[in-house]
């Protein structure tokens, strides 16, 4: 039976139950009304799912839809600089994530080929070099550093790079681009800025590709006469922000939680046999892509509730990923944990394509990292760390860490 709860006025964004929890409003409406009525700042009366069973049924059901263009989608959050929406926005060509069957399936199907577990166990080992010379770099600096900079960050652009075909001296202008993009309160003419920065770049490459392709991810899709240049950068655009910045957060945010729960570590480090487990734990337990937009394209049953024709949909991984009714003690880190259902890659058609090549470079990351530096330690307060609340996809600015010793 639902309970009488309160409509929550816009979304709750205060990480007041510490850095990795889910605010505590999302919480208990989560427990009280897992499909939830949620005024939005505009006046667009709309719904916030937090449940983990109604979450996984909405995420599997394209009645709710990844358009930007089918209707008008409503932001849940107070956007100063950004006037709310009058009217849809335009498709972006071959951002596939924003889109429905068929045309999401025609994209993807191009993709497909190049992110399987097999392709992926193949780049196993030049993931791990990689991983190795970043540490390299890392044990030869003098601490306190930041370890987003040094490492977290670097990894996964190195790998998205080399896979995409991305010159990698071209990354300070990219990662700005795609930082400024993900922040949330911020002018339009700031993030178009951003975007088109960002997809200028990109169009000049996939042209290059296209006249003289090369051994890479990017050539093989200019190979296909029926995508247009709008089409790849569009893709590319998905590519390469979805290929670093998750995993970057990833490995920064897991290893703040790690240090923040020693004993979990200190098992971690004794037996790596549970990393693989551990990853998925810590996937499950930080959830940083966590808010996911969606469009009710007819009235719709959910969770107890009707969904009506037009409404915005926001989608919480991260509270469904918390829910108590599908994981035991679910505000626990807990390495031992069988993970596994867990919705961080999301579920259905639009399930992260890129989540085998996520979890070798987590695997390797933290492996490595736990490995060569056994006397890693924060080195600042842990209410000091600057946590990303302003972004997009969550994690830290900054992880400043010390060690007493390496090992080579």
């Amino acid at each position: 039976m639902t309970q009488t709860v309160p409509v929550p006025r816009g979304l709750p964004m205060d990480r007041d139950a510490g850095p990795f929890n889910p605010p505590s409003e999302i919480t208990r409406l989560r427990e009280a009304r897992p499909v939830s009525p949620l005024l939005f700042p505009d006046g667009h009366e709309g719904w916030l799912v937090t449940g983990y069973e109604a979450v996984r049924q909405l995420l599997a059901d394209t009645r709710f839809s990844s358009r930007q263009d089918i209707g008008i989608i409503h932001v849940p959050h107070e956007t100063p600089g950004m006037p709310a929406p009058t009217e849809p926005s335009p498709p972006t060509p071959g951002l596939f994530v924003a889109m429905d069957p068929p045309d999401h399936g025609r994209l993807r199907k191009r993709l497909t080929g190049a992110f399987t577990v097999k392709r992926m166990k193949q780049l196993e080992d030049h993931i791990i070099d990689t991983v190795e010379r970043q540490l390299d770099h890392l044990a030869r600096l003098t601490p306190p550093v930041d370890l987003v900079r040094e490492f977290a960050l670097p990894v996964p652009s190195l790998v998205i790079c080399e896979l995409l075909g991305v010159p990698y001296a071209d990354r300070e202008s990219f990662q700005a681009s795609s930082a400024q993009f993900l922040v949330k309160d911020q002018t339009l003419e700031e993030k178009i800025t951003a975007y088109t920065n960002l997809n200028t770049y990109l169009s000049e490459l996939v042209t290059r590709k296209r006249a003289d392709p090369e051994d890479d991810l990017l050539s093989d899709l200019a190979r296909h006469d029926d995508l247009t240049i709008e089409e790849l950068a569009g893709c590319a655009f998905l590519l390469l922000l979805a290929g670093h910045e998750t995993t970057a957060n990833v490995l920064a945010l897991g290893t703040f939680a790690l240090l923040e729960n020693p004993g979990q570590l200190a098992e971690l480090r004794a037996d790596p046999d549970l990393l693989p487990g551990a990853v998925e734990e810590l996937m499950r337990y930080l959830s940083v892509a966590d808010i996911f937009y969606r469009y009710a394209t007819e009235d719709i049953e959910l969770g107890g509730e009707t969904i009506g024709k037009g409404s915005t949909v926001i989608v919480s991984l991260l509270a469904a990923n918390r829910d108590p009714r599908r994981f035991d003690d679910p505000d626990t880190l807990d390495i031992h944990r069988t993970a596994r259902g867990h919705l961080s890659f999301g579920h259905g058609i639009h399930q992260c394509l890129g989540q085998q090549l996520a979890r070798i470079e987590m695997r390797a990351g933290f492996e490595a990292l736990l490995r060569r530096f056994p006397g890693l330690a924060l080195a600042v307060p842990a209410d000091e760390v600057q946590l990303k609340t302003d972004m997009n996809i969550y994690g830290v600015h900054a992880l400043p860490v010390t060690w007493t010793e390496t090992t080579q």
